[in-house]
């Protein structure tokens, strides 16, 4: 099967699962047939799913993500011995692990084609990042603290694993008790990957944005936490700041420049 084909015999596998979609036509128009995928895979539930999909389904992903571009560490930017910069799309790194500010419910973004770290990484890892953090929470046996950190193989995503952590959420004043808790987030995160021998991390900007965390303040928190664990424990592990933002970008490179 080509690329094509392999869309929509995803489409026609996920709308089997839907039975209110089950009559759905598929449209000819390649973009329209990438957002129904896409949408699918969002609001299904944690599932096995049989070979044959997971196949097709990791053929189709792998492509999808090389084609958008794989960037490594020589693509950056090191402004301090072992910490960069680098501005784009998270789920493009080949990197030890990737950093996803998770909800607490720990199994992804079920809105359809939201634009969140959560859903892009949950979508471009497939269906088996699901059901695996759900897994995860069932033994857990409840929510995912805010400040704690899981870690995940990453499945068809370029980096070797994921790791996920929930943000505080900022409702009114900014309190000392949310900058403990973001900083527990990147500390916890660190030392999650020390225990998994993950030579480099690449953190995006926890709880800011929708959770209301501001983001200088944010920023200096993570660049501190990061600093402090890496001369407690001699580690050499390369971390990696990825924004989305131009704002966050002036931040961090003002941050690690002074």
């Amino acid at each position: 099967m080509n690329q094509n084909e392999k869309r929509v015999f995803l489409i026609e596998r996920l709308l089997k699962e839907q039975p209110g979609y089950a009559k759905m036509q598929i449209p000819d128009r390649i973009d329209e047939q990438k957002t129904i995928l896409r949408s699918l895979m969002n609001i299904r539930m944690p599932g096995n799913m049989d070979d044959e999909f997971l196949s097709v389904q990791d053929e189709y992903l792998q492509q999808v993500n090389e084609e958008k571009g794989v960037v490594t560490l020589s693509n950056m930017e090191e402004l301090q011995p072992d910490i960069y910069i680098w501005k784009g799309d998270i789920t493009r790194l080949k990197v030890g692990a990737i950093v996803n500010a998770a909800n607490s419910g720990m199994t992804g973004c079920y809105q359809p084609c939201h634009n969140c770290i959560d859903n892009c990484i949950h979508t471009y890892a497939g269906v088996q990042l699901r059901l695996i953090c759900a897994k995860i929470m069932k033994e857990q046996g409840y929510e995912e603290p805010t400040g704690q950190a899981k870690i995940t193989p990453a499945y068809n995503l370029p980096c070797d694993h994921v790791i996920h952590t929930v943000g505080p959420i900022v409702q009114g004043a900014l309190t000392k008790k949310h900058e403990e808790l973001l900083a527990s987030c990147y500390r916890s995160c660190l030392e999650t990957a020390g225990e998994n021998g993950v030579a480099s991390i690449a953190f995006c900007c926890i709880s800011t944005g929708v959770f209301m965390f501001p983001n200088k303040r944010a920023a200096e928190i993570a660049v501190k936490t990061v600093k402090e664990y890496k001369e407690k424990t001699n580690s050499s592990m390369k971390v990696i700041f990825n924004v989305f933002q131009d704002l966050d970008e002036e931040i961090y490179r003002e941050l690690l420049r002074g």
